[in-house]
C-alpha cells in the first residue's frame, strides 16, 4: 500500500537528481558520497524510507523504494548503490532481537548499517558471545555508516559449528557480527572500475569481541519486526539492486539522446548522429529493452509484495524467480548501455563522458555475485519441480 510519505520522499529524489547527475565526476573522484550530498539524501528521507512509523520511518512500499533507488541511480550510479545499500538498513537490524531494533532507533530514525555478507571471518564462540577476527570487501558506504558488520563461520572449540543445511546434510553455521563503526578498521582498497562513489572498501576486525545479542543470521534470520517489509529481506535486496541496474541503464539512454540531439557526427559519416537509421535502429532496440527489464521487475515485485502482506510463505517461495529476473535484469542492463556507448564514437571514451561511467557502472554491478548467471539454474530447477536449495 503506497502512502503519502512514499510520495514525498519520491518528489524529493526527484528534485534532487539534476545535482546529483551534475557531480557525478565529483562523486567518483572522492570514492564516497560528499558530505553536503549525503545531508541532502537523509533530509529527504531516503535512509529511513523502509523503517516502520514508529521508529521515525517512512514505512514505504516495495515499489515506491524501488521506484526511489532508479531515480537515484540514473541522475548516478554510486549514489543509487550507497543509497539502496543505506535504505536496507532497517531490514537487517529487524535480524536482532526487537528489544535491540528498538535500541538501535532510540536515538533518531537515520542509522545506517554497512559490511561484508561473505563469511570472511571466524567467530569464536566465548562465554555471552564471540570473539571476531576476519577482513571483509565490498563494504559500501562503510565511511558514513554507525554499524559495521562482517558475515562469519561460527568456530566452537576451534572447529566450525554445523547446522541442517535442510537436504539432509550440514553446513557451518554463519552469523553477522554486528559492530559500532568506530570500533571497526577500514583499509582504503576501493580503487575499481565503476561505482567508484560508493566508497565500498574492505573492513577489518581482529580479536573484538562481539556480545551474542549483537550477531544475527544474515540468510535464515527471523525478522523481530513485523510487516511485509520485514518478510526476506534477502529477496527485497535483489528486487533493489535491479531497480539500481534499470536506472543506470536509463541514465544512459538519456546521456546518449542527449549527444545526438547536440548535433554529433561521428568521424566519417555522411549524417548526424540522430538522422542515422542505424543508430535509431540500436537506441529503439535499448530503450525497449530496459523498459522491458523495469516492467519485469515491477510485475515481480509487485506479486512478491502482495505475496508479503498476504501469504508470507509464498513470498518464499518465489525466490528462484526473483534471484533469476535480477540477473536477466543485469544483462539486459549491461548491452543497453554497452549499445549507447558503442554508438557514441571515440568521444565517449574520455573520462568526462557521462556513458563511459555509466559503462564502468553497469559492468561493475554485473560482477556482483547476486547477479550472476548461475541464478538462471535455480529458476530452472524450480520449474522442473526440483529443489533450488535457496535457503540452504
Amino acid at each position: 500500500m503506497k502512502n503519502d510519505d512514499g510520495a514525498k520522499v519520491l518528489h524529493a529524489v526527484r528534485d534532487l537528481a539534476p545535482a546529483f547527475a551534475a557531480r557525478s565526476a565529483e562523486i567518483e573522484e572522492a570514492r564516497r558520497l560528499p558530505a553536503d550530498l549525503l545531508g541532502q539524501l537523509k533530509a529527504a528521507g531516503c535512509f529511513r524510507m523502509f523503517l516502520p512509523r514508529s521508529h521515525g520511518g517512512h514505512d514505504v512500499d516495495l515499489r515506491t523504494g524501488m521506484d526511489v533507488l532508479e531515480t537515484l541511480a540514473r541522475a548516478d550510479g554510486a549514489t543509487g548503490w550507497t543509497v539502496m545499500i543505506g535504505s536496507e538498513s532497517p531490514h537487517l537490524f529487524a535480524l536482532l532481537s526487537r528489544e535491540r531494533f528498538d535500541a538501535v532507533y532510540a536515538g533518531g530514525p537515520d542509522v545506517i548499517i554497512g559490511g561484508g555478507f561473505n563469511a570472511q571471518g571466524e567467530a569464536h564462540a566465548t562465554e555471552g558471545g564471540y570473539r571476531v577476527t576476519g577482513r571483509w570487501g565490498f563494504a559500501s558506504g562503510c565511511e558514513h555508516a554507525t554499524w559495521l558488520f562482517g558475515n562469519c563461520v561460527i568456530l566452537d572449540g576451534g572447529r566450525p559449528r554445523m547446522r541442517p543445511a535442510g537436504d539432509g546434510s550440514e553446513m557451518p553455521e554463519m552469523r553477522g557480527m554486528l559492530f559500532p563503526a568506530s570500533e571497526v578498521r577500514i583499509i582504503d582498497t576501493w580503487s575499481v572500475l565503476g561505482l567508484r562513489g560508493t566508497g565500498s572498501h574492505d573492513i577489518m576486525m581482529e580479536g573484538a569481541y562481539c556480545p551474542a545479542e549483537h550477531s544475527f543470521d544474515i540468510f535464515q534470520g527471523q525478522p523481530s519486526v513485523p510487516g511485509p517489509g520485514f518478510v526476506a529481506p534477502v529477496l527485497h535486496f535483489a528486487l533493489h539492486m535491479g531497480a539500481v541496474a534499470v536506472g543506470i541503464a536509463q541514465g544512459a539512454l538519456d546521456d546518449i539522446v542527449a549527444l545526438a540531439s547536440s548535433g554529433k557526427r561521428r568521424l566519417y559519416a555522411r549524417a548526424q548522429l540522430a538522422d542515422s537509421p542505424v543508430f535509431q535502429v540500436h537506441l529503439g532496440r535499448a530503450g525497449t529493452s530496459v523498459r522491458a527489464a523495469r516492467a519485469l521487475l515491477r510485475d515481480t515485485g509487485d506479486e512478491f509484495w502482495a505475496a508479503c502482506v498476504n501469504d508470507p510463505g509464498a513470498a518464499l517461495a518465489m525466490a528462484p524467480r526473483i534471484s533469476s529476473a535480477l540477473a536477466w535484469v543485469t544483462e539486459v542492463a549491461a548491452r543497453a548501455v554497452d549499445a549507447c556507448y558503442q554508438a557514441g564514437g571515440g568521444g565517449v571514451a574520455r573520462n568526462a563522458s557521462p556513458v563511459q561511467r555509466r559503462f564502468r557502472d553497469i559492468h561493475t554491478f554485473s560482477q556482483h555475485a547476486a547477479a550472476a548467471e548461475g541464478w538462471f539454474g535455480q529458476a530452472g530447477a524450480a520449474l522442473l519441480g526440483q529443489p533450488t536449495g535457496f535457503w540452504t
